[in-house]
């Protein structure tokens, strides 16, 4: 993967342009699996074993790709403790708490019109 390089520039930030820093990271963060392991993570430091049962349905490989993706872009700290077998801890960093503030008001959101949504699903889907 090809990243670029982040100048300083509002272009760098600028989600509309195709090139743009802040889109590449707007695409790692905005999937249903990063969403979900930052919410599980909300509640404190976890093992692997922990957000894999955490996070119902993601599979090992999926959980991995995940947290070695949150850990890049630095919303994760990845611990591993020096016993045998390792014991390997992940907790968000301060960027990731404030974007799980984000992500808790999507969680309200979807609660709060879950009804609205499914009604218009059947009447579209009707």
């Amino acid at each position: 993967m090809v990243t670029k390089q982040f100048r300083g520039s509002p272009e760098d930030a600028d989600l509309t342009r195709a090139d743009s820093l802040g889109r590449e990271i707007f695409s790692d963060v905005a999937n249903k699996w990063a969403l979900l392991i930052i919410e599980a993570l909300g509640e404190g430091t976890l093992r692997f074993s922990e957000l894999r049962d955490g996070v119902e349905g993601i599979s090992h490989k999926m959980l991995t790709q995940n947290l070695r993706m949150l850990e890049r872009n630095g919303l994760v700290d990845r611990t591993v403790h020096p016993t045998v077998p390792p014991r390997v801890e992940y907790t968000l960093t301060e960027p990731g708490q404030a974007l799980r503030v984000t992500i808790d008001g999507m969680c309200g959101w979807t609660r709060r019109f879950l009804g609205h949504i499914e009604a218009s699903r059947r009447r579209f889907d009707g």
